[in-house]
């Protein structure tokens, strides 16, 4: 016998308030659904607003799924910022098998896109252990909408727990970092700020334009071209994606690289078409099957343009490739001279967006004498930063989702402090949803963000170098420039600045500085912050007092390292016994006599022996084969820099410093500074 549907009267809650309470649309059929499934769309209809009976769903020749659709009462909006309706899943099969997500985008594409909640969905499985195996099943996909599981048996038992069904919604909400993802983004959910510069890309594709496309590492490049494939598709259009960091393609010449590229369409887009063999793509012949090749492909593809896009393309860059025929020889120039001459000869065959870190391919004029075929006919465009309203629908959406509400003003001081870079915003605020309270929903207030941020800046640096990396590896003067700006130093900054405008021009195209009537300052202050600690011995026109403090501080931290690098490596080369004895025999008669009844682990204790710095220096010339492995091959350049730094100490020298001087002392206490911390850390 069919359970009697309860339906609630709804229609004294259709104020200007848009109020949604609890019950079913007196318009909905659920004839197609059995006793149980009518009895558990009862039960959610006691929380939720059933608005849709659905229909049932063919997956493949016998798998049959069913749904509903369900708006969320007022409380649901409030805690878990719900406003559209959500798909309802129903999977009679005992056994929870992943196919059955696929009959969510199926369902939602049966409504309207506007209607459909695509953050949270729900799936209702006869297998008791559902919510396990979907934890299983999602917790590698970063990018996974929510999938709130229940079994038909916890929703058909008579439960007086009033919060049953709130509490799993929010386990399932308030447990994921959404903050914390790394990995590129290759779906719409959680794509934020980025699609006036798809549309624009692929609008420069659809107007048979090349494009190029740089920024720093984790600005969201590839997130972009993610998201200008799906823009393709959604127009029936075609791209094919060539990672040039692949070994596989930047390791091969640039005729074989043409042959991957036609590898790669064949195989990203499905193709029939037969390639010629590898090896018939000789340097001589190479250009000429490439166009036979894109002809046939434009052919099959209904005559459409073709949108190839290089991702990392400074891997086959001219002076910056890991490859030796890319870095050194001609492979670049036959490359582009092919593709531009084929651009150019074949009009809305194809187009191609070039993508990196590093604009030196369509910056360099010349290469070995020849033109650079890319040139002045790539346009140069930058990753913008996120604004504060861009920073604010990221945050916003993703922090209501984890039950985390921002006060408006952390928005703007999110945008200022990290320069509106998207990578480094998420990552400050997954360190707010560690540190902050638990019990949600919650509030972040400034205190909160402060504390956030100084975790951030302390605990998370290596994100700072991961973005700073590129500078340093490509543009050591741009990141020289940087030092310089970040110790207040504007005037060699400005004389950089006069030198070559790529400098700034990289710089502010990067996103990391602004100009403003000619004055420089950081649009990421978060990178200032962190040059300065980094850098902070890079700072010139010391004060004498100055000159001292930072050769005091330097030289305590070198000491107690050379000591412990002394212990271990004596220790390590002549046993414990033999080993006390050497020490002894440096520190000469009277102190060997004192200290003779110390233990060799005290002989290395300043407080109990006294060791002096220049004892561990007569250790190590005296005793050399225990440490040239971690010091160096060259004895006397390692025993003159020690012997600087010991000397350049306050209490030995009475006289001023000279700026010589300092600068020498620098270079010393680096060189010793990073042969000790290589090996002991």
């Amino acid at each position: 016998m069919a359970l009697k549907v309860i339906i609630k009267d709804s229609t004294k809650d259709k104020s200007m308030s848009k109020r949604v309470t609890s019950g079913i649309n007196p318009q909905v059929k659920l004839f197609h659904f059995s006793d149980d499934e009518r009895a558990i769309i009862n039960r959610l209809s006691r929380e939720w607003y059933v608005t849709h009976g659905g229909e049932e769903l063919q997956l493949g020749p016998i798998s049959v799924y069913r749904y509903i659709l369900m708006k969320p009462t007022d409380m649901y909006q409030e805690m878990f910022n719900l406003e559209r309706e959500i798909v309802v899943i129903f999977s009679h099969y005992e056994n929870f098998e992943p196919r059955t997500l696929d009959a969510i985008p199926i369902a939602t594409k049966r409504h309207q896109q506007l209607r459909i909640e695509r953050v949270c969905s729900v799936v209702i499985s006869q297998d008791d252990e559902i919510e396990n195996r979907l934890r299983d099943l999602l917790k590698n996909d970063q990018e996974a909408q929510i999938v709130v599981p229940f079994s038909y048996s916890e929703l058909l038992q008579k439960n007086n727990d009033t919060f049953y069904i709130r509490n799993r919604f929010r386990s399932h909400f308030y447990s994921r970092d959404l903050f914390a993802v790394q990995a590129p983004l290759k779906k719409d959910l959680y794509f934020f700020g980025r699609n006036d510069l798809v549309h624009a890309l692929v609008n420069r594709h659809r107007s048979n334009e090349v494009s190029g496309l740089f920024g720093l590492r984790k600005t969201g490049k590839t997130s972009v071209i993610f998201g200008v494939q799906r823009a393709l598709r959604r127009v029936d259009g075609n791209s094919v994606f060539v990672d040039c960091q692949n070994p596989a393609f930047h390791g091969g010449r640039w005729n074989s690289a043409l042959f991957y590229i036609l590898r790669e369409a064949k195989n990203q887009l499905n193709l029939k078409i037969n390639l010629r063999p590898d090896h018939e793509f000789t340097e001589t012949k190479a250009p000429i099957l490439f166009e036979e090749t894109l002809l046939k492909i434009n052919r099959e593809i209904g005559f459409k343009n073709l949108l190839v896009i290089f991702d990392e393309v400074e891997n086959i860059t001219f002076g910056v490739s890991p490859s030796p025929h890319w870095k050194e020889g001609m492979d670049f120039v036959y490359f582009w001279q092919t593709l531009r001459s084929l651009f150019q000869k074949l009009p809305k065959i194809f187009s191609y967006l070039i993508v990196g870190t590093n604009p030196l391919c369509i910056e360099i004029e010349t290469i070995l004498g020849n033109d650079n075929p890319l040139f002045s006919q790539v346009p140069l465009q930058y990753v913008p930063r996120f604004d504060v309203p861009q920073t604010r629908e990221m945050i916003r959406k993703l922090g209501k989702i984890m039950g985390i509400q921002f006060d408006e003003i952390i928005y703007g001081k999110l945008t200022e402090d990290f320069g509106g870079h998207p990578f480094l915003i998420r990552h400050v605020c997954s360190v707010v949803n560690n540190i902050g309270p638990k019990e949600r929903p919650t509030r972040v207030d400034k205190t909160l963000y402060e504390s956030a941020k100084k975790i951030f800046l302390r605990d998370y640096s290596h994100y700072m170098d991961m973005i700073l990396n590129v500078l340093k590896g490509f543009f050591p003067d741009e990141y020289d420039m940087l030092t310089f700006l970040a110790h207040g130093d504007e005037d060699t900054f400005q004389e950089f600045a006069r030198h070559s405008p790529l400098y700034t021009n990289h710089l502010i195209g990067y996103g990391i500085v602004e100009e403003s009537n000619g004055k420089y300052s950081f649009q990421i202050e978060s990178i200032r912050d962190h040059l300065l600690k980094k850098e902070r011995y890079k700072k010139i026109n010391l004060s004498q007092e100055e000159m001292w403090a930072e050769i005091s501080e330097r030289r305590n931290k070198i000491e107690p390292q050379l000591r412990r690098l002394c212990r271990n490596q004596m220790q390590a080369f002549y046993g414990k016994t033999k080993a006390r004895d050497e020490v002894l025999q440096v520190m000469g008669t009277a102190r060997a006599a004192k200290n003779g009844s110390l233990s060799y682990e005290d002989l290395f204790n300043a407080n109990r022996s006294g060791i002096y710095f220049e004892d561990l220096r007569k250790l190590i010339s005296k005793h050399w084969e225990c440490f040239k492995n971690i010091l160096g091959s060259d004895k006397d350049e390692l025993i003159v820099k020690l012997t600087a730094i010991n000397k350049f100490r306050k209490d030995a020298h009475a006289n001023d410093l000279t700026q010589d001087e300092m600068n020498y002392f620098r270079v010393c206490a680096t060189s010793i500074e990073k042969k000790l911390t290589d090996f002991l850390e």
